[in-house]
């Protein structure tokens, strides 16, 4: 009879050779599918995917698998055969689509390492931090469509006339004459600069003349005025961020551009000849 103990390592080496062999990790090089001998790489699908819109990639996983490995094979398919009739602006197109991939490629990388917590915390000191207080404005006003208008109105209230009265009666911005011509509060660059001007130089409680801008004659009422507070960091977040990355993908596009020997030899060149399809073949 045969012993326990070597009973118990023959089974488990019979047991090894029953199961199958592991498979290799996958790798960006493991072939999914071929098509006419042409390899579709697990890369290939990586990358397909990356370049797909965010609803998209939020797909179950088994799903956009499915989905890309299809798009894939039908895409390579057509290539092939499209591929054989190809003209020189075909290659001339795949060209420009790969610099114009690379440079968005390059400024992705920017735009996102200039945004940083540090960054953001500078941005927000030079722009609100630090900056002047300015000064905000709740204001009401009638307009009308000419200066004649305008003079009467401004009488009719010297005589004591009701301004939210009159407002809804008469004033042509229909979204704030139902509320008796208010505005509410706004800041620097909100209004029209004529506009903004007249009720800079206002006293509260008082009334302007009239003022003329591109959409009529206002008189114009300055109800009260307030020091702005200056906002958060968390409320102006993704707008300082914006206007990092946008600096930050200028100055590399100057930085590489300038750095770069470039030589422009269009001179001559009549630029009606960008339509002559037939020099590529089209």
């Amino acid at each position: 009879m045969m012993k326990p103990a070597k009973f118990l390592g023959a089974s488990l080496i019979a047991l090894a050779l029953a199961l199958p062999a592991r498979a290799e990790e996958p790798t960006a090089d493991t072939v999914v599918a071929t098509v006419n001998g042409a390899n579709i790489t697990l890369g290939n699908m990586i990358a397909a995917r990356q370049a797909l819109p965010a609803q998209y990639q939020s797909l179950p996983d088994d799903v956009l698998f499915k989905g890309l490995l299809d798009q894939l094979i039908q895409q390579t398919a057509m290539a092939q055969v499209a591929e054989k009739t190809k003209v020189k602006g075909d290659d001339l197109a795949i060209e420009n689509q790969k610099n114009s991939y690379f440079t968005q490629a390059l400024l992705d990388g920017v735009a996102k390492a200039a945004v940083t917590d540090e960054a953001l915390k500078k941005a927000y000191d030079e722009k609100y931090a630090k900056a002047a207080p300015s000064k905000e404005y709740d204001a009401s006003h009638i307009l009308v469509k000419t200066e004649d208008e305008a003079k009467a109105i401004r009488a009719e209230l010297d005589k004591g006339g009701d301004f939210a009265a009159i407002a809804k009666e008469k004033s042509l911005d229909t979204g704030s004459a139902a509320n008796g011509g208010e505005l509410g509060w706004f800041g620097p660059g909100m209004m029209v600069k004529p506009f903004e001007d007249a009720v800079v130089k206002m006293e509260k409680g008082k009334l302007s003349d009239p003022v003329k801008t591109d959409f009529g004659w206002h008189i114009i009422k300055l109800n009260d005025e307030r020091t702005a507070a200056a906002p958060k960091l968390e409320d102006v977040k993704e707008e300082l961020a914006g206007d990092l990355r946008q600096k930050a993908v200028e100055a590399k596009v100057k930085e590489l551009t300038d750095a770069a020997k470039v030589e422009r030899k269009a001179d001559g060149i009549d630029p009606a000849v960008l339509k002559n399809l037939a020099l590529i073949g089209k």
